[in-house]
């Protein structure tokens, strides 16, 4: 059963990276041309108007329709590139040049459509050829575009938030309607036009994408040679059936295993291992569910490839494994030594009351029980993925997406697991690549491009912009609390995607800003999705494999304890920007 429901998802995805294959002539032009009438006239001049189309954020406006008129008859039609730019070349009778009244006329669906005029006398002329470069500045209004993307977004988030559909399904839905409206309504009034298909393709950011596959390939492989459940028990062992020790160093190992790994797989990974354990002791599993799926939550925020959030940052604003690490690294040391505080206040009556018996006997039945099966697999994995990671540390040095390195690790990985006959190879891409995690990525940044390319990311930003004043701490407190509270009560996945280029917009337009709002969304969208059992893809697995196991935690059984902790470590954070300003 799990075979045949998964076709439909490889089917979409494969169609998708072949759209996007096809489509990418498109985006490598600057000109974007779509039509041209360009007449030859023996004897005639050449006319060149080129120029970049920009908003009012100065951020360049592609598929915006540049028309050119020569009294008023229309000689020539352009469509922007991503990079706005347009280039415009006809040919005019010899001299005419000197009498026509030359307009470009710039329009798109939720912008003001711009008029300059131009006479011969504005151009520069070598022999009979005649220049001119021309931006245009469109301002932006909320037509119809604006207000349906903005309405489909809002529907698709709310599906997502409540669970009303799977969120994969909730997103696709918003994408399918964004683009269908725009090609029907669209087609017979411009106005409805939120954005074109090559637009919505281009808008898939498949550095994200490849990069999480990659790593659920290497750790896929490495989850069949037993290694995780054996650092449970090695946990457990030097521990020495001191409840509160085990809890520690299983947050420490769970902490650091996300910063490397994704924390999903990691929770995947060892929250079986945990009830077993915690039965074992006769203590609920959840007193040491919780701090963990917290811990996972904190090392995933402190490098790159820990949490969705910080890859899609890093994508976004050109950031290496090394800012991350540098940039982030004590602040989340600092929030883990207040986790174990936490812990300990919290739970500390709980792990005490634990009923440890006979802790010999014990670890020697986990030492049975958890032991590394396959340890040849393991010995490649282990390197394979130690290169990963140094590749991870230098890409900056080789301007090298990170999404290389995990696809090289990855397929060196599973050739080698292929040919020595370690792994199924269906097994593993069914069930060990999360498909519709992959899926809701790649809608996800269709919806979020739509929404961007109409008008709505720019209008918070305005708001946010207005709200600070212009002034860093302002912002940045702004930008670190909103994201905390936001991801909280949503997955913190969309709300990134929607905050990303509004970030940019205010690290441009805030003098010192650099790289610290980066660091404060990164900071709030992480150690915010520790407030809430929704707040995080880890904390919905990890409690549903609770839940099956019979040990259920309602929504707010879970935010009466979390929610404080998600507080105080996002205070730390705040300090930590405000006496330490990395940049």
């Amino acid at each position: 059963m799990r075979s045949k429901s998964m076709k439909p998802f490889l089917l979409i995805f494969l169609g998708i990276l072949v759209a996007a294959f096809f489509t990418t002539p498109v985006f490598a032009g600057h000109g974007g041309k779509s039509a041209s009438h360009e007449v030859v006239i023996e004897g005639g001049d050449t006319i060149n108007i080129s120029g970049i189309i920009r908003d009012s954020h100065k951020e360049p406006v592609n598929e915006a329709e540049v028309k050119i008129l020569v009294n008023g008859e229309e000689v020539d039609v352009q469509h922007t590139a991503h990079s706005g730019k347009y280039v415009s070349t006809f040919m005019l009778e010899k001299d005419k040049i000197h009498t026509s009244k030359i307009h470009i006329e710039a329009s798109k669906a939720s912008f003001k459509t711009e008029t300059l005029e131009f006479e011969g006398a504005d151009f520069a002329q070598k022999e009979n050829h005649y220049f001119i470069q021309e931006d245009v500045m469109m301002p932006r209004v909320l037509g119809p575009a604006f207000w349906i993307s903005t309405l489909v977004f809002v529907i698709a988030y709310a599906l997502i938030t409540f669970e009303l559909l799977h969120r994969t399904v909730a997103a696709m839905l918003g994408a399918a309607l964004m683009m269908t409206i725009s090609y029907t309504i669209g087609t017979i009034n411009p106005e409805y036009r939120i954005f074109s298909f090559e637009g919505a393709i281009f808008s898939i950011d498949m550095n994200v994408i490849f990069l999480l596959m990659g790593m659920m390939i290497i750790v896929g492989i490495l989850k069949n040679t037993g290694v995780f459940q054996w650092c449970a028990y090695i946990s457990y062992k030097l521990a020495k059936g001191k409840v509160f020790v085990l809890a520690v160093y299983l947050m420490i190992f769970t902490a650091v295993s996300s910063a490397f790994l994704d924390n999903v797989t990691t929770m995947l990974l060892l929250t079986g291992v945990a009830i077993e354990i915690c039965i074992s002791l006769s203590i609920n599993p959840l007193y040491l569910l919780i701090p963990l799926v917290l811990a996972s939550n904190i090392g995933g925020t402190a490098t790159l490839i820990g949490d969705p959030p910080n890859i899609m940052i890093g994508s976004y604003a050109g950031l290496t494994f090394m800012d991350f690490v540098v940039a982030l690294i004590w602040v989340c040391i600092l929030s883990m030594a207040a986790l174990i505080i936490f812990s300990k206040f919290v739970w500390g009556k709980d792990y005490a009351s634990a009923k440890v018996e006979n802790v010999t006997e014990y670890i020697q039945v986990l030492k049975e029980k958890y032991k590394i099966y396959d340890m040849q697999l393991l010995t490649y994995g282990l390197f394979v993925l130690f290169f990963v990671i140094l590749l991870f540390l230098s890409h900056g040095y080789w301007h090298m997406e990170v999404s290389i390195a995990a696809l090289l690790g990855a397929s060196v990985l599973f050739t080698i697991a292929l040919v020595t006959d370690k792994v199924d190879l269906l097994e593993l891409i069914e069930k060990d690549i999360e498909w519709p995690t992959l899926m809701f990525f790649i809608f996800l940044f269709i919806i979020v491009g739509a929404v961007e390319s109409s008008g709505l990311l720019a209008l918070i930003a305005d708001w946010i912009l207005d709200l600070s004043q212009g002034n860093f701490y302002i912002a940045c407190s702004l930008i670190l609390w909103v994201a905390a509270i936001m991801s909280a009560f949503v997955d913190n996945i969309p709300f990134t995607a929607t905050m990303l280029p509004i970030v940019a917009y205010l690290s441009q337009v805030i003098p010192g800003s650099e790289n610290t709002l980066w660091w404060a969304l990164a900071l709030g969208a992480c150690f915010g999705g520790n407030g809430t059992m929704i707040g995080a893809s880890a904390n919905v697995v990890t409690m549903g494999i609770a839940e099956s196991k019979g040990y259920k935690i309602s929504f707010i059984g879970f935010m009466k304890t979390a929610f404080p902790y998600m507080l105080i470590s996002v205070a730390i954070a705040h300090a930590w920007l405000f006496l330490i300003r990395p940049v």
